[in-house]
């Protein structure tokens, strides 16, 4: 289970983007990165192991200097591709315009690569993820959600993503379900996207938890919830009485019972994308 944090607004971006992957080491990783846009200038910090290397790689390069700052960052626990720095989230596209951090699997991963292969991307990872940017930048045309939109017609899987670009003022948050939960915490001159609330609790309270089908588009002032179509939708927004703790159990009584409602999901997890049609498992070198 991957852990995914976005953040838009005037806070040290970084910080907020560490902060949150801490509150999501529960969820278990091996590697994590963030993608920052500093003023429109992009930038990529990743890590195998800890968060703890991440924060001394982020701190040694000083990765923002402008007054409005936008960024993700991500947790990744492998299925596709070995655990290492360039296969670690976020993943970028051709051009260096475009970032995103997935959760889930991308099922027809090798059929688009090959066809974007074809059309002239060159790819630099083996994870599935990385044909998420390639196809949007494939579908850019001046409109950054209507490139997702486009892109998340063409996967076949599950996912729960957050994506940035240096497009325009580079001040935009695009995120996306369809299975893995994505929440976003709703701030004043500021605004954030977790994969779980105890990333957002020591910031804001109010929340919209996204159904699956709907796009958040994000900005620092703005959160506009859409469905398939591309309709606005009035979600008003939850407030989170909970503490971190109460959060991370989810309404059970205690963590023991939550693990054991979980165990069906964890299964499918641990199989999605290790099982292929010829019935032979792949169990990838993070298992020796």
């Amino acid at each position: 289970m991957c852990g995914i944090v976005g953040y838009i607004g005037n806070r040290e971006v970084s910080g907020v983007l560490v902060d949150g992957l801490k509150r999501l080491e529960y969820r278990g990783y091996d590697s994590c990165g963030v993608a920052i846009i500093d003023e429109g200038q992009p930038k990529i910090i990743r890590a195998v192991g800890r968060i703890g290397t991440l924060e001394e790689k982020i701190r040694q390069t000083n990765p923002t200097n402008g007054s409005v700052k936008c960024g993700i960052g991500h947790t990744r626990w492998a299925t596709h591709g070995r655990p290492s720095e360039i296969n670690s989230h976020p993943h970028r596209d051709c051009t260096g315009r475009f970032y995103v951090a997935h959760n889930g699997i991308i099922e027809n991963y090798l059929y688009l690569k090959h066809r974007l292969m074809a059309e002239g991307h060159v790819f630099a990872t083996e994870t599935d993820t990385e044909v998420l940017p390639h196809l949007i930048e494939a579908y850019y045309d001046g409109d950054l959600e209507g490139a997702v939109r486009r892109a998340l017609e063409d996967v076949e899987g599950v996912y729960g993503i957050v994506v940035v670009s240096s497009e325009g003022d580079g001040r935009q948050i695009v995120a996306a379900r369809n299975g893995p939960p994505l929440v976003v915490g709703m701030g004043s001159g500021e605004n954030f996207v977790a994969s779980d609330v105890p990333a957002l609790l020591p910031y804001t309270r109010s929340v919209v938890f996204l159904q699956d089908g709907q796009i958040a588009v994000v900005s620092s002032d703005s959160v506009q919830i859409k469905n398939s179509q591309g309709e606005c939708m009035c979600q008003p927004p939850e407030t989170i009485n909970w503490t971190a703790e109460m959060a991370e159990k989810e309404g059970y009584a205690h963590f023991m019972l939550k693990e054991i409602h979980e165990q069906p999901r964890a299964i499918r997890d641990t199989l999605r994308g290790r099982i292929g049609a010829d019935d032979t498992v792949t169990v990838g070198r993070e298992l020796g």
